[in-house]
């Protein structure tokens, strides 16, 4: 069986294709970490679902070259420091500004991307009524402290 590789030799090229795996995905881990970010939050960064870019943080696969530079941008680190070429990064970029924002913030800015005008329509009324209702409710407790008078949901100040 000339030209194809032994068992022996296709077991050792895997070994080395899931030590590399496993080492970019526990060093993305690590930075996304550090960042406060969720596997969400790079895999729309990366443009990968969830769920690929959850089987690179596990090192179950390899990023192709693209992918492994838009990881390497995501966190701002370099390729060097993902695979494992270098010890430790010496910097970390600053988060951009949405990096900053809790989880939950990011997935509503995720899902508020995907709908189309009308839904994004009803989306800032409902949004906007939210908004009035708690800034309304905070007036109140305010008056109350005050000890200013409701007369049965009139609103103070009108």
């Amino acid at each position: 069986m000339k030209g194809k590789p032994g068992k022996k030799e296709g077991a050792t090229k895997g070994k080395n294709r899931t030590e590399l795996s496993i080492q970019i995905g526990k060093a993305a881990r690590a930075a996304r970490l550090k960042l406060k970010l969720t596997q969400e939050d790079m895999a729309e960064r990366v443009g990968l679902t969830p769920e690929v870019y959850g089987r690179l943080e596990r090192g179950a696969m390899l990023p192709s070259t693209p992918t492994l530079t838009k990881i390497c941008v995501a966190l701002g680190l370099s390729a060097d420091w993902l695979v494992g070429l270098v010890e430790r990064e010496a910097t970390q970029t600053p988060p951009a500004p949405d990096e900053e924002l809790t989880p939950e913030i990011r997935r509503l800015l995720r899902l508020v991307r995907t709908m189309d005008d009308e839904q994004f329509a009803i989306f800032k009324g409902t949004a906007t009524g939210l908004a009035r209702l708690n800034k309304r409710r905070q007036q109140g407790k305010r008056d109350k402290e005050n000890g200013a008078i409701n007369l049965r949901g009139i609103p103070h100040g009108r």
